[in-house]
Order: C-alpha cells, then sequence, then structure tokens
C-alpha cells in the first residue's frame, strides 16, 4: 500500500501523470504508472476499481470521498523523512535478524576449498 496524503503540488503533479497515462501507449502507461509509485508513492489500485481506468477525475472522486488527503508542505516532508527513518530501521533490524551464513563469505568457501585438495 502506498500514500494517501499528499501536498497540493504533489496532487497536482499525479492529476496530470493521470491524464498523460490516459492518452499514451502502452509502455508510456507503464512508464506513468512506475513514476507514480516510485516518485510519489501512489499505487493506483489502492483507489481504483479492478478493470477500470483510473484518471484525473477518478483522483479528484477519491480525494472527494476522503481516500486521498491533501495536506500542507511541511507535514508532507515530516512524513517522508518519517517514512525513511522507518525503512532504514526495518532494514537494519532485517540484517541484524538474519542467520550468518558462512558460505555466503566467498573468499572463506575458496580458503576451505584449497584447503581440501591440498589435503587430498
Amino acid at each position: 500500500m502506498g500514500r494517501n496524503k499528499f501536498s497540493q503540488s504533489e496532487a497536482d503533479n499525479i492529476r496530470k501523470l493521470l491524464r498523460m497515462k490516459c492518452s499514451a501507449n502502452r509502455f508510456k502507461q507503464k512508464a506513468i504508472r512506475h513514476e507514480l509509485r516510485t516518485e510519489y508513492e501512489f499505487n493506483i489500485s489502492d483507489f481504483g476499481t479492478p478493470g477500470e481506468a483510473f484518471s484525473d477525475v477518478s483522483f479528484d472522486e477519491a480525494l472527494q470521498r476522503g481516500a486521498i488527503v491533501i495536506l500542507d508542505d511541511a507535514t508532507i516532508a515530516d512524513m517522508k523523512a518519517k517514512r525513511a527513518r522507518d525503512k532504514e530501521r526495518d532494514a537494519a533490524e532485517k540484517a541484524a535478524a538474519a542467520p550468518y551464513d558462512e558460505n555466503a563469505d566467498w573468499q572463506k568457501a575458496l580458503e576451505e576449498w584449497n584447503r581440501l585438495k591440498i589435503e587430498n
């Protein structure tokens, strides 16, 4: 799930991209959806109905029903900073919890291989 809170300028850019997506070829649509997901953390599937095209009008309807919220720039910046900190923390926890695989260290594996070759 992506974000549902955006600044006014982000919302305007998302609307523009959605308008472009509706008139673009398949390859360009794919690029636009990628930009929406990566730059704005906006997933069409979070707000649209499967099988229906999601456009700038659909975005405005989601805004009216409260599924999308417009906040001030400072709040959005704070939210993005917190999200980045959370991602870093989660990645560090995942790395710390991962068991150490001595086979993952190729230099140790090579040394062990060479030692076994010499012994035999």
